[in-house]
């Protein structure tokens, strides 16, 4: 089985689809990311569905890349007869996905084979197939797929098959279109045509970008992978398009990423604020005021894409699993669990708009008054946490800190944008929050804040409270800290979230094991620049950017050890945390911008 970095990423803005090095299209939901899959080979075998499209003789791949600045995935392949390029792209669209795949023959002669494997929920239901003029219909319950081609295809073990040969200057093109199977098929798309409006929707949208550094390439990269996790209809943010990817090949820490994590979506929203993208900014508040309309209380952490609340968790058993690692879910308990930090996520997130002079929006201070109201007294409980442990609630510092970023934006929003709310109020509960977390959450013996209350342990999640503004980067607790973590949780050259051992086992409700963090990582490489650091700051932030793919894609953690990437794939969070770690080492690189930014105007790395 491929590993998960030798995959590329195409999508259309409302799904995506998972294309590896060996022409094997292995995962794709449709019509939404968090629809069943109808390609699930990714989790089981190519029997569970795929569609593998390359040469039919010994071939080696000569170059893969995406267009510059788009989602255009281009492999090129060497035979000894010739060579020939796929190119593969979803374009952007209103309705009907489509997956386009052009066959571009570069030299001499080249035979290719597609072999085309529906297999509708999860691997689970084989469709009927039936041939009509230009290509084939596959229908099972509510899902239908068009299949085009001017290539001949039969029917063989219940796939798909068609045989040709490309010669220098050919191009052959292969359109999959979903539609509800109780409609009619959509009007065909001109491949051609569509592959210029898709290279064009992303040039345009690229060249919006503000960012001007050192890694402007990387920074580009990364944008245009968040801006394909993005559910156009409604501007929700997927944390990444697979579901059950392991955190420890065979372990059984695998999560459905297919939804709309506050947290992450906010993060994402604070990189396109920082990168200039205002209307993604907008399209999310308005996500947000849908989805989180009603009681503060029952605000959940994740979402559906289109604002939906209930994730009802469960395992598909006829799936084996990616390298065997089980099982595979669909859905996420977690979604009803109390993080304290993402009511703090979401108000720094509205603070990042004002700054960046996102226009007013009544119904989205009214929101946040009502978030800050509700926490006047539910800063005092414990929670989950950002790691969403699955063990018993506890006071965990990170989760505190947060609460403490709620307020100090509600009282910069009256003092320096002239919103109308209680201030005062706000101040003093602020004060309260910030007395208490240096007062329980820090470890005097260690010198050094804790993960929780009264707990010796370390936690990455501490590397935000200079980021935050919490606390100075030299003041000498945070300097403390970060030597911790550096002793502790720095290994192998990477950030791990905590210590895996019993007591870790005994916190998350699970067994121990997985990679290093890469969020957490940039994190530290932003306390390095922060702290005057710069040299390491940069040796740390090119090594992440050295474990990205060829096509610049990031999971959301590393195992040293096998050298490869582990979890869902690609991570906004992880690319989030690339995107704002440019800006931070950009700007921390000239000291004297450093010294006269406030707290509250650095953009967030976190």
């Amino acid at each position: 089985m491929a590993r998960i970095e030798d995959y590329g990423l195409i999508g259309d803005l409302q799904t995506a689809a998972l294309v590896g090095k060996d022409g094997s299209i292995d995962w794709a939901c449709f019509p939404r990311f968090d629809s069943p899959a109808c390609f699930a080979g990714l989790l089981g075998t190519p029997e569970h569905g795929r569609w593998i499209l390359a040469p039919r003789a010994d071939a080696w791949v000569t170059g893969r890349r995406y267009r510059k600045r788009t989602l255009i995935l281009e492999t090129e392949w060497e035979t000894e007869d010739g060579a020939v390029r796929v190119i593969d792209f979803m374009p952007p669209r209103d309705k009907a996905p489509d997956i386009v795949r052009i066959v571009e023959g570069l030299r001499g002669r080249v035979e290719m084979a597609s072999e085309l494997v529906i297999r509708f929920d999860y691997g689970s239901i084989v469709p009927w197939v039936r041939r009509v003029e230009g290509g084939h219909i596959a229908v099972a319950g509510p899902d239908a797929l068009a299949f085009r081609t001017p290539v001949a295809n039969r029917g063989e073990n219940m796939r798909t098959i068609g045989e040709f040969a490309v010669e220098e200057g050919d191009r052959v093109p292969f359109v999959l279109t979903w539609y509800p199977s109780n409609q009619r098929p959509p009007r065909a798309v001109d491949p051609e045509a569509a592959l210029r409006d898709t290279d064009d929707y992303w040039q345009d949208w690229a060249r919006m970008c503000s960012y001007v550094g050192d890694w402007s390439e990387d920074v580009h990269a990364s944008l245009v992978v968040l801006k394909a996790l993005t559910y156009a209809p409604t501007g929700g943010i997927v944390a990444a398009p697979t579901t059950s990817l392991p955190e420890q090949i065979g372990g059984v820490r695998n999560w459905d990423y297919r939804y709309c994590w506050l947290r992450d979506a906010t993060l994402t929203l604070l990189a396109f604020l920082n990168a200039g993208y205002l209307e993604e900014a907008r399209a999310w508040r308005v996500w947000l005021l849908r989805a989180a309309a009603g009681d503060p209380a029952a605000l959940q952490i994740m979402y559906g894409v289109a604002g939906e609340r209930r994730l009802t968790e469960f395992e598909i058993d006829w799936l084996s699993g990616y390298e065997g690692s089980r099982p595979v879910r669909v859905g996420n308990a977690a979604s009803k669990q109390f993080q304290l930090d993402v009511y703090g996520e979401i108000l720094d997130a509205m603070h990042q708009g004002r700054v960046h002079k996102l226009a007013r929006s009544k119904e989205a201070w009214s929101l946040q008054r009502r978030i800050l109201t509700f926490l006047e007294d539910a800063w005092k409980e414990p929670d989950e946490g950002i790691w969403e442990v699955r063990g018993p609630r506890r006071h965990f510092t990170h989760s505190k800190v947060m609460a403490w970023v709620a307020f100090d934006r509600g009282v910069q929003a009256v003092e320096r944008f002239g919103r109308t709310g209680p201030a005062d109020r706000w101040r003093k509960v602020r004060a309260e929050i910030h007395a208490e977390v240096c007062n329980r959450g820090f470890d005097r013996e260690r010198n050094a804040f804790t993960q929780s209350y009264g707990s010796k342990r370390l936690d990455a999640s501490l590397l935000v409270l200079p980021l935050v503004g919490f606390l100075p980067p030299d003041d000498e607790r945070m300097i403390g800290t970060v030597a911790a973590i550096e002793r502790e949780l720095y290994r192998h050259g990477f950030v791990y979230r905590y210590l895996s051992d019993k007591e870790s086992q005994q916190i998350e409700g699970l067994p121990a094991g997985e990679g290093a963090f890469l969020p957490c990582t940039f994190w530290l490489a932003d306390n390095f620049a922060l702290q005057g650091r710069f040299a390491e700051a940069r040796e740390l932030f090119e090594r992440l950017l050295g474990l990205r793919n060829e096509l610049g894609l990031l999971a959301e953690e590393w195992d040293p050890q096998a050298r490869r990437q582990l979890g869902n794939f690609p991570q906004a969070f992880t690319h989030v945390a690339l995107v704002n770690s440019a800006f931070n080492l950009s700007r921390a690189e000239h000291a004297r911008a450093v010294e006269q930014r406030t707290p509250a105007e650095q953009p967030s790395a976190y």
